[in-house]
């Protein structure tokens, strides 16, 4: 059992909520966390079609037969289960009674929402973080980790190849998941899809191109898009818009869960090509991105992140708010040295916002210490990882 970041949030819950409902994508380790939480519980799986069937005929029936604490998983497949949960719930709302795990995103939570308000407590389980895989990571286990995916099995089972498992991860979600949440009717064009939308990562998103990329109509890529979110594939980084002066840029950024799915779908075979390769910024940008997202997600209330960008083209990888109009700026750069020259736009952020607006400024690149960089208050070139690294820092200011 690898510790996960979201475990003290988790207990909190089910020692306040009678509902805990956790999301994510598959083979996130959601199933192997719910049991060791509840070691005890009656465990029912509703990927089994008899089960899911019983559960949608005779709801009531059911959840009747489960003595609490009861862990139903994948409950995606009778989603019927909220309405009568909330009648359970209503008679007994002891806390920690139903752990709930589920990989659609959409459904679960539009079931959580409409008839468990106020009862269940939600959280989104990602793929391992680099703290969670190497907690003291050096450079080259930065890359190692980049490279293989945050899937817990690659990293519990150093044995399996990689390329064919993830290879088998693809098929099966395109088979289960795509089918189940999407009428598509060749599923060639979703694969195309995807690998269209992995080119795009860390970039402005536009349905448009992406569309045109794949010879789909555009909101068909917007639906499919969605499909993609849903299932906690890829998540989208909105823009900070709040004007004062300039005109900002309002698409979203496009950013893959996994950074080894990322690489797989984006064609690259054996580590030793992506270092040359004109995405590599694209891809570091994204594994930052993606860590810092999961390293402030694993408290029960994370605080926002955002990314801004000029129609003149000044643009910040990431805000991370602090307080209101009050953010730690994040640069990503795949160099393993870097001058304050990467932090050229914080001059047109604080010009919009006033030097207040800036808590820290850190540029995360591919250095083994941190350094500070001259002529920026409070701003350091750091590693991702390690001791000295942006997530520790993160996870000291946010815990």
């Amino acid at each position: 059992m690898i510790a996960r970041l979201q475990t003290p949030a988790l207990k909190s819950a089910l020692a306040q909520f009678p509902v805990v409902v956790v999301t994510g994508a598959r083979q996130v380790g959601k199933t192997t966390l719910a049991r060791w939480l509840l070691p005890r519980a009656k465990y029912v799986t509703l990927d089994h079609p008899a089960e899911a069937e019983r559960a949608r005929l005779s709801p009531d029936e059911f959840l009747g037969s489960l003595s609490a604490p009861a862990i139903l998983d994948e409950i995606q497949y009778a989603p019927e289960l909220f309405r009568h949960l909330k009648l359970v719930v209503d008679r007994d709302r002891r806390p920690g009674r139903f752990l709930i795990t589920g990989s659609q995103t959409l459904s679960l939570m539009a079931g959580a929402s409409e008839s468990l308000a106020g009862r269940a407590a939600v959280f989104t389980l990602p793929p391992l973080s680099l703290d969670e895989a190497l907690p003291r990571a050096s450079l080259s286990e930065v890359d190692a980790f980049l490279w293989r995916s945050g899937y817990p099995e690659l990293w519990q089972r150093p044995d399996l190849d990689r390329d064919l498992w993830l290879a088998s991860y693809v098929a099966t979600y395109l088979e289960r998941d795509v089918r189940q949440v999407l009428s598509v009717g060749d599923l060639r064009d979703f694969d195309r899809f995807l690998r269209a939308a992995a080119l795009r990562a860390g970039q402005l998103l536009s349905y448009t191109e992406l569309a045109r990329d794949v010879g789909i109509a555009p909101n068909t890529a917007k639906r499919w898009l969605s499909v993609l979110e849903a299932t906690q594939q890829v998540f989208l980084l909105e823009p900070y818009l709040r004007p004062r002066s300039k005109r900002l840029i309002k698409a979203p950024k496009l950013y893959f869960a996994d950074t080894g799915l990322l690489c797989f779908l984006q064609g690259f075979r054996r580590p030793e090509d992506l270092p040359a390769h004109g995405l590599r910024g694209a891809v570091w940008e994204n594994l930052v991105v993606s860590e810092v997202r999961k390293r402030v997600q694993a408290r029960g209330s994370p605080p926002p992140l955002w990314f801004w960008r000029t129609a003149h083209g000044e643009e910040i990888d990431l805000l991370v708010e602090t307080g209101p109009e009050r953010f730690i700026v994040v640069e990503s750069k795949a160099a393993e040295r870097v001058t304050s020259a990467a932090l050229r736009s914080l001059h047109g952020f604080v010009g919009e916002y006033g030097p207040r607006s800036v808590a820290a400024a850190r540029v995360a690149c591919r250095t083994e210490t941190a350094y500070p960089l001259e002529g920026v208050p409070d701003s350091r070139a750091v590693p991702l990882g390690g001791r000295q690294g942006l997530l520790a820092e993160l996870g000291a200011e946010f815990g």
